[in-house]
Order: C-alpha cells, then sequence, then structure tokens
C-alpha cells in the first residue's frame, strides 16, 4: 500500500492512501481546519473514498509535452497516477503539495 502526506499552504492536510483492492482514500489530518484540498473534498467529511485515482489529485497532473518529459527523466508508467503525483508534488499549480509518506 502506498500512501502520500497533503500538505495546504505548508499546513498538513492529510493522507491519500492506495488501498489493498484498487481503491484510494483520502483522510484529513486530525484537527485540520484549513481550507479543503478540493471543493469536492469538504474537511466537515473526514474520509473520502474513490474506486479510482482521485480526481481532484489526477487534474494536478501535467499533461502533453510536461508529461511526456517527466515519464521519461522518471521512467514511470503511464498509468501509474500516484508515482506522477509523487514526482510532481513539490510542484503542482496552487496551494497543495504531495509527498510520498516514510
Amino acid at each position: 500500500m502506498r500512501r502520500a502526506e497533503v500538505c495546504q499552504q505548508t499546513t498538513r492536510a492529510g493522507a491519500l492512501e492506495e488501498l489493498d483492492g484498487g481503491g484510494w482514500r483520502f483522510t484529513y489530518a486530525a484537527g485540520y481546519s484549513g481550507e479543503p484540498v478540493s471543493l469536492t473534498m469538504p474537511v466537515a467529511q473526514a474520509v473520502h473514498e474513490f474506486d479510482r485515482f482521485p480526481p481532484a489529485f489526477e487534474g494536478l497532473l501535467p499533461e502533453g509535452m510536461l508529461l511526456e518529459a517527466m515519464l521519461r527523466r522518471y521512467k514511470l508508467d503511464r498509468t501509474d497516477l500516484f508515482g506522477q503525483l509523487i514526482v510532481a508534488g513539490q510542484d503542482l499549480v496552487g496551494s497543495l503539495t504531495v509527498q510520498e509518506a516514510a
């Protein structure tokens, strides 16, 4: 199971986890009261589960030439959206940063 820490404006907002069986879960950190990581994932609901990679995070990934360059440089599989998010995670558009959890 892979896991990533998600920060909103440098404050730890929560964690994104790949579940056994193929789903995904984003869980807000206990006590987090900042901006939601996405309008589709309100803070009032602490846990958000998805059958496929969460669209809120997929929408942060590069496309076109930037995607192609990233795939080549880091030898990533085109279907590994989590891997792409980790590589791009410190330089995302907007206020979020993502890094792989230890």
